[in-house]
């Protein structure tokens, strides 16, 4: 077997596993993954997410996700969605948001 298929078929196996959904048509699209606020309407630089936790099962929208942004104190936004994985990188300015299958926000905290 050459050497540059043994590279590749690692990276054919990772990407074999991504899924997709059967109806696709149908699911609304969800919020953009992060967004980065401008500092001047970002309120500061340190996330408060206890400030925010009025919105768990609100219908995650891009306006509400601004108005998040602006009321924890948070510089940036980043939407999760169901079954997703994350970066670990912890952030103390990035409010993270969660929502589920139906777009309710299921979590709010920030790093």
């Amino acid at each position: 077997m050459p050497n540059w298929l043994k590279a590749s078929l690692p990276l054919a196996l990772l990407l074999s596993g991504c899924a997709t959904y059967a109806d696709e048509g149908t699911r609304p699209n969800p919020p953009i993954q992060e967004e980065t606020i401008p500092v001047g309407e970002a309120g500061g630089f340190t996330c408060n997410a206890s400030s925010v936790q009025y919105a768990l099962g609100q219908i995650a929208t891009s306006e509400l996700g601004g108005k998040l942004v602006r009321q924890s104190g948070a510089k940036m936004l980043r939407w999760i969605p169901p079954r997703s994985a994350v970066t670990l990188d912890l952030r103390p300015d990035r409010l993270n948001v969660g929502y589920d299958d139906a777009m309710k926000i299921t979590r709010i905290d920030c790093g």
